[in-house]
């Protein structure tokens, strides 16, 4: 059980950081009632790939917490093969920071 984030954080650029990987691990486990979700906002075919991703605490209740992310399609090493996975893990780990987890 991953139930202290803060042993998971990592530096970065000497900020303390928790993978979005170990939030959604902490998430799943705290949360067996609730729901990542995410919808992609751009076209598949555009450059800029817009995602946004909705954290449902418990699917049964109305709240949820909501982040949004963009990559653009070839800027840096990752999106160069990986842009819209990248910008669905990025607008994860806002909606999930939005909610408390891994800030």
């Amino acid at each position: 059980m991953t139930k202290n984030l803060k042993e998971k954080a990592i530096d970065i650029k000497g900020k303390k950081y928790i993978l979005v990987s170990d939030r959604i691990i902490f998430f799943n486990e705290t949360y067996p009632n609730g729901a990542i979700r995410t919808k992609l906002l751009s076209a598949p075919q555009d450059q800029h790939i817009v995602i946004k991703a909705y954290i449902y605490p418990d699917i049964k209740n109305k709240r949820v917490f909501t982040g949004h992310s963009q990559a653009v399609i070839g800027e840096g090493y990752i999106n160069k093969t990986s842009a819209l996975e990248n910008a669905e893990t990025s607008a994860v780990g806002r909606a999930l920071a939005m909610m408390g987890i891994g800030v």
